[in-house]
């Protein structure tokens, strides 16, 4: 018999509220975009504290504008996210029925999305406030890996996002029958639980790097360093978890049982290798391009 994991008793809502008719519910998934969101300005406010830790030892913003800054960072996540899973997943879907685009409660984000809309809301708040971009995006990528560390947890805990049929030992038997169909496998199939590689390679591997740099290293004395390690580390990291990660299930078909988007014969690339591709790439170039500007009060 194969060894996999039983999946855990967890509900997905904390607790659940019936008011006039009305259920209200706190899920998991909801604490995880709160707790992210508080926990990373919080990180952000820190090293914003510390003039020490920036060039020239001047911090590129006030405990004020960070507060200003978070409300354009939510609509960023929430707008960005719901429309790229809407372009990326399941355009199709949504422009036969547009009206419910904007129906986030029913769930669909995607990071990717939520990722370009923080940068278009973080790009037009800077040039309002005067903000130095380069350092104001290195401030951004302390804050995100706990979003994601926390988010994954929540995709493992709803059991959604579950990756592709495996034997080995630490293998999850995820429930509902989307999940329990496995080709050539009769009883349980156990999966990968690639929501909890993502939370380890996406938050807290590369979290800690960040911090590490950022407050015991210099990292934030070169503008732009953190944020160029950031995406190219997402990207990298996501790049690798989709081997692993089941494909949405739109992409998959008898002909193309991985949901590959481009097929090379046996081998292929994911939705989501396509989209962390080019981030690992953008990452590197800012990463490197960051490391040969001259240093603020370095000799020339």
């Amino acid at each position: 018999m194969q060894a996999m994991i039983p999946f855990p008793d967890i509900s997905p809502e904390i607790f659940s509220i019936s008011l006039f008719g009305i259920t209200f519910a706190l899920r998991w998934y909801a604490l995880a975009y709160i707790g992210g969101i508080l926990i990373g300005w919080r990180l952000i406010v820190m090293a914003a504290s510390r003039p020490q830790l920036w060039p020239g030892d001047t911090a590129p913003m006030s405990k004020e504008q960070v507060e200003d800054l978070l409300t354009w960072i939510i609509l960023g996540v929430i707008l960005g996210g719901r429309l790229g899973y809407v372009l990326f997943y399941k355009p199709a879907y949504y422009l036969d029925n547009p009206s419910e685009i904007l129906m986030v409660w029913q769930g669909g984000m995607a990071f990717h999305g939520g990722f370009l809309g923080v940068v278009v809301a973080a790009w037009i708040w800077a040039g309002r406030q005067g903000v130095n971009r380069l350092s104001l995006g290195d401030s951004l990528a302390l804050a995100v890996p706990t979003g994601l560390l926390l988010g994954r947890v929540a995709n493992f805990i709803n059991g959604e996002l579950w990756g592709r049929p495996t034997d080995v030992p630490w293998g999850v038997a995820f429930p509902g029958p989307s999940a329990q169909t496995c080709e050539g496998v009769i009883g349980l199939c156990a999966r990968h639980p690639s929501q909890l590689y993502e939370a380890a390679l996406e938050g807290l591997l590369l979290g800690a790097l960040l911090l590490v740099l950022a407050f015991r290293r210099d990292g934030l004395k070169v503008p732009g360093q953190l944020m160029g390690l950031f995406v190219a580390g997402y990207g990298l990291s996501r790049f690798i978890v989709e081997f692993f990660r089941q494909a949405d299930d739109q992409f998959i078909t008898l002909d193309n049982p991985m949901g590959y988007v481009i097929q090379m014969g046996q081998a292929g690339v994911t939705m989501g290798q396509i989209l962390s591709l080019p981030m690992l790439l953008i990452g590197l170039a800012i990463f490197f391009w960051a490391r040969r500007q001259p240093r603020q009060g370095a000799p020339a």
